[in-house]
């Protein structure tokens, strides 16, 4: 075995003092000593270790470790996370048709797409997938989910929980297409809507093909949805901006220290319409690609941006391949909108005591082409801004234990609705979301909270009861707020939990259906559109 081991790291040392010398003639010699030093540690730590190593699992850990001191978008990506990757982009893969989250011992449906395998065979959100085939997940040492993919035609049976009982399944992996645009309808007579939930290869190509379907059937201003659309594919956000701007008009420029990642995008083909009046929304969700457009449209003053400010993500990535089938994905340059802005929200490369990013809080002003005031720094700020999609602790913290997606899962257990106009949320149902949140292990911290719990820990020392007694009168203040607080956000947080419920009751496409009528940000996207010299006033 030791024989083994060194016939190994032979030429992995070598190839490392080739690089050193190499590298030092290319005046990089630090990059190369530490590549030695790393090399000949990894080397002593498996061939002495008192233990059997996995090289495989120390080298990934070491990687990951590595990339998280930059920034979350720059990460290495293994065989699999390739083809995923791909997949993301391509907008087809063959497996079982369902959004899945990955837990220790678990896998659990959170979105089956209508009519793919995994609802054909009465798969639903909340279902704990606990063994695929004889596998069980929870002995599964690999990324489980793995085990869902498949060639096209091919079975897999399932073993799932759902409401505490063990259910068993077949399913039959089919291709699976990711529509960019999942859903298109006009609102009115006049209005069209657009649903653009990512930028695959198709989000161009889909987004004219129902732009022109709507203006055919009477469309003469347009709603485009980026709401939660996380971003994708610089190319094709540049597309779509081009269905409404002229050829060769500035969308984005690049900037990096590598003078070869340094590019300006303008648009290259024949636009669909560049005088129909649009509205972009978004929310804190719409990432990247969805605010290359909507920063391009709001920088040219070609649409109005309605909703909540952006996430703020103003950094390009590109995959670089790597040895074995692996690639780095890694954060090349940051763009800038056509006014010279770059809304990237948080500061990986300054950060707090506490190794967390600072988010950027000194915006500078930039102008429109008709000289309106926007900012940089800080995402996509809309030019109407509506509260109810505004986010807030609270809420990132509901959803982000799922407290609303296991609220939502008990829920349709008890509660039937056989069409989405019989739909409703009503208040007595928001009293059992309270008492829900307040029988679970839920809780977060605020801000305020975290901050007094420093300082409390900082006057430790001079034990003064006085002292100790109104810290603690604060924090039971804090603690009564927060319990105040489903009810000061229940606008923001209804809006989530029928989210949510309305896509298992009806699916997605349901729940863009029911957006239709009781989405307050198309409500007044929809009134604003109608009101020409308003719009108009806006842009000025």
């Amino acid at each position: 075995m030791k024989y083994l081991k060194k016939r190994i790291w032979i030429p992995i040392v070598s190839l490392a003092l080739l690089v050193g010398v190499s590298s030092f003639k290319g005046g990089f010699f630090e990059i190369a000593k530490q590549i030695e030093i790393f090399t000949t540690l990894f080397k002593e730590l498996n061939m002495n270790y008192v233990d059997e190593t996995n090289p495989a699992e120390l080298m990934d850990a070491a990687i990951k470790n590595m990339l998280s001191e930059l920034d979350p978008y720059t990460v290495f990506m293994n065989e699999q996370d390739v083809e995923a990757f791909k997949i993301r982009n391509r907008g087809a893969y063959s497996g079982i048709g369902a959004l899945i989250r990955t837990y220790k011992d678990k896998l659990v449906v959170i979105e089956p797409y209508k009519d793919y395998p995994a609802d054909k065979a009465g798969l639903k959100a909340g279902d704990e997938i606990i063994q695929i085939g004889e596998i069980k997940v929870a002995d599964f040492k690999e990324d489980a989910l793995d085990l869902l993919k498949g060639a096209k035609n091919s079975s897999v049976n399932l073993i799932y929980k759902r409401a505490g009982k063990t259910q068993t399944t077949a399913v039959k992996r089919e291709d699976v297409e990711v529509d960019a645009v999942p859903f298109y309808q006009l609102i009115d007579a006049q209005t069209g809507y657009i649903v653009l939930s990512r930028f695959n290869r198709k989000a161009s190509k889909q987004t004219k093909e129902a732009l022109i379907d709507l203006k055919g059937q009477g469309a003469s201003r347009i709603v485009l949805d980026l709401r939660g659309n996380p971003g994708g594919l610089l190319s094709e956000a540049i597309a779509v901006c081009n269905l409404f701007v002229p050829k060769d008009e500035l969308i984005v420029t690049t900037k990096s220290k590598v003078q070869k990642f340094n590019k300006t995008y303008k648009t290259r083909k024949k636009p669909v319409d560049t005088h129909i009046p649009l509205v972009v929304m978004v929310n804190g969700r719409s990432a990247s690609a969805s605010e290359i457009v909507s920063g391009a449209l709001q920088d040219l003053d070609r649409a109005v941006v309605l909703g909540a400010r952006s996430f703020g993500k103003g950094l390009v990535q590109r995959p670089m391949k790597l040895t074995y089938g692996t690639q780095l994905k890694v954060t090349i340059s940051r763009y800038y909108t056509p006014s010279g802005r770059c809304i990237q929200s948080l500061d990986y490369w300054n950060r707090d005591k506490d190794g967390k990013a600072k988010r950027n809080e000194n915006f500078e002003e930039f102008k429109t082409r008709n000289g309106r005031k926007v900012y940089d720094g800080g995402g996509v700020l809309p030019d109407v801004e509506v509260e109810a999609l505004k986010s807030n602790a609270l809420l990132k913290a509901l959803e982000g234990n799922q407290i609303i997606f296991d609220f939502a899962t008990e829920f349709v257990q008890n509660n039937q609705f056989e069409t989405i106009h019989q739909y409703r949320f009503e208040n007595s149902h928001y009293n059992q979301f309270k008492e829900f949140v307040a029988n679970s292990s839920f809780s977060y911290k605020t801000k305020s909270e975290k901050h007094l719990e420093k300082a409390r820990e900082a006057d430790a020392k001079e034990a003064n009861p006085q002292l100790d007694t109104k810290y603690e009168e604060l924090l039971a203040a804090i603690t009564q707020n927060k319990i105040e607080g489903l009810d000061r956000y229940k606008t923001q947080i209804v809006r989530a939990i029928n989210d949510e419920l309305v896509k298992r009751y009806f699916y997605r496409e349901g729940l863009y259906t029911y957006y239709l009528t009781a989405d307050v940000a198309i409500q007044e996207a929809t009134a604003l559109l109608a009101d020409g010299g308003k719009y108009s006033k806006l842009l000025k």
